[in-house]
């Protein structure tokens, strides 16, 4: 799976879901913008993290085992019983200048 790269910032997280508040569009394929990172963090329960291309990969992610989401990458989630997850977003600091 990915890595996040050091010059990142976090600037927007979505709310607290759970397995009834999940949106679809978690669930089946989607992206992040181009140069936009995600964090996929796990407080309780666990979360499989699907990436779709450019071969299928999955991750169980539990508290303390974040799921990257690279930019533009194909993926989806799936609630595995119980769980309480939030996704935050980065990017690269504009310029100084």
């Amino acid at each position: 799976m990915a890595t996040l790269p050091n010059d990142l910032e976090a600037y927007r997280q979505t709310p607290i879901f759970d397995e009834t508040t999940v949106p679809a569009a978690l669930l089946r394929r989607h992206t992040t913008k181009a140069a936009v990172w995600g964090r996929i963090c796990v407080l309780e329960g666990e979360l499989v993290y699907r990436v779709l291309e450019p071969e299928v990969r999955e991750e169980r992610l539990v508290p303390g085992r974040d799921g990257v989401v690279a930019p533009q990458v194909p993926h989806e989630v799936e609630p595995v019983g119980h769980v309480r997850f939030f996704v935050e977003f980065l990017r690269r600091p504009p310029a100084a200048g």
